[in-house]
């Protein structure tokens, strides 16, 4: 059963919350202790049909209201995910263990991101082409393309969604979402405040159960018209072959290994702050996360030192505890991962300069670790962590830096530090990435382009460019007779 504050999740279909047909049900942990927490339903087939139907009946209502009705009902919603932040940043830090600040901030920027689609919908513009024949009026018209099917993971259980909803309502989509097993309640608190707000019933649905099972049902279901995930590459690629074989539009957000190219004449303190505080985000457990950090030789030393003593100033515990700064990894596979990569780096040559290993024995804890002098053979420096490690080794030059950076089959973040325009162009230039900060830390503000090149993805949860995933342009010429 659930603790007296955290509830058992269930499905929304049709606007209505309800237990799974069949009756199947998980529990939930609390990653800081290991604790069950509560419950989440597992959907069935025939509730998938129910679902599916009602997206069907909610996209035809919603796409015939005005796009400014649209926005109006979106903002009441953004609104009121503002107003319950603190509740739902509890739930938040329950079920996936980053601190209650980090859980806070994550609920305000997915209002944040929600206001600017509904201001963006108002933006879907069509044209007007001039005819070759004076007789004939030649109109573009974007229309929405459907219901869309989601599926999102536990890292960011607010944030993943509402990338894809924003986009999604504000083109006159209607959504349903498999969210995370390990983080449902706050999703569905997501969810619950675009019911309050007054979306038809089947605007917006959510589902639970086995990741497989749903994807193959829903992804070829001809109801769905669009598909958007956000995930691992290896699955990506598989829900990505199955859209194409029904020919359903996709947008794909996988995983990254973001590079982090400090130069010879980056300015150390900035760039240990901003990328430090990167790192260690969410446990590391960020795909656009700094995990390649390739700093030039004449500085390694320095800027290593600078980055273990802020590892070493983290407070690692409870989310919910007061000064928390890192919290738990998500669950029980994660540490067995960490402890892989671990064992690896050391086995290639490289140094552990700080962390390297479990704290504690209850919950998920990872120290937050710095790693010095990494082979290129290391396993960290060839697959994403995703989780607290930074692997550090030097580089002479800044094209050596640029073609390791660009060495992987990733492409979704990139960071740099320099103070010379020359780098700076060199830098934006070269680096394979769909995002790249310089100087800062990950800025990803709605009203950019969220997305990666190669095998990161394609597509955008971002900017104007995310709104055309959900979008279909139809030709329309008119005769005069």
């Amino acid at each position: 059963m659930a603790s007296a504050s955290y509830p058992d999740t269930r499905l929304l279909i049709d606007n209505t919350w309800r237990d799974a047909a069949g009756g199947k049900r998980q529990d939930v942990l609390n990653p800081a202790t290991g604790a069950v927490i509560g419950t989440v339903a597992h959907a069935s087939t025939s509730d998938l049909d129910d679902a599916l139907a009602a997206a069907q009946r909610g996209f035809e209502a919603w796409r015939r209201i005005p796009a400014n009705e649209r926005a109006a009902t979106i903002r009441k919603a953004a609104g009121l995910l503002r107003e319950r932040a603190a509740d739902i940043a509890r739930l938040l830090t329950q079920e996936q263990g980053k601190p209650l600040a980090e859980a806070k901030v994550e609920v305000m920027a997915g209002a944040d991101i929600l206001e600017w689609f509904a201001d963006e919908g108002r933006r879907v513009y069509g044209r007007i082409v001039p005819s070759r024949n004076l007789n004939a009026q030649q109109l573009v018209l974007k229309e929405p393309i459907g219901p869309v099917a989601a599926f999102t993971p536990w890292n960011f259980p607010i944030n993943q969604i509402v990338r894809k909803l924003g986009a999604a309502l504000a083109s006159g989509c209607s959504f349903l979402v498999k969210a995370p097993e390990e983080t449902p309640a706050s999703p569905a608190a997501l969810l619950q405040a675009f019911v309050d707000a007054g979306v038809p019933p089947g605007t917006v649905g959510l589902v639970f159960g086995d990741p497989a099972e749903i994807s193959s049902y829903l992804i070829p279901h001809p109801v769905i018209r669009k598909v958007t995930f956000t995930g691992s590459t290896p699955v990506g690629k598989q829900l990505a072959a199955l859209a194409g074989q029904h020919m359903k539009r996709a947008t794909m957000e996988l995983g990254g290994h973001a590079p982090v190219i400090v130069a010879e004449d980056a300015d150390v303190e900035l760039a240990v702050k901003a990328s430090g505080g990167a790192k260690f985000r969410n446990a590391g457990q960020v795909c656009i996360s700094p995990t390649r950090f390739l700093v030039h030789n004449s500085i390694r030393g320095e800027f290593v030192k600078a980055l273990v003593r802020h590892a070493e100033n983290l407070k690692v515990g409870d989310g919910l505890a007061e000064g928390t700064t890192l919290g738990p990894l998500a669950n029980d596979r994660r540490l067995a991962a960490m402890a892989k990569v671990l064992d690896d780096a050391r086995a290639a040559g490289a140094q552990v300069a700080t962390g390297g290993e479990r704290v504690g024995s209850d919950g998920y804890f990872f120290a937050p670790t710095v790693l010095d002098n990494v082979p290129l053979t290391a396993d960290v420096f060839n697959n994403e962590p995703f989780g607290p490690i930074a692997a550090v080794r030097g580089f002479d030059s800044l094209e050596e830096a640029i073609a390791e950076a660009n060495r992987l089959p990733y492409g979704l973040a990139g960071y740099a530090f320099t103070r010379s325009v020359r780098n700076v162009h060199l830098l934006s230039q070269q680096v394979e990435v769909g995002m790249l900060w310089i100087n800062q830390p990950a800025a990803p503000t709605p009203e950019m382009p969220f997305g990666g090149v190669k095998d990161s993805g394609y597509g955008s949860e971002g900017g104007p460019e995310a709104m055309e995933g959900y979008l279909v342009t139809k030709a329309v010429s008119v005769m005069a007779v």
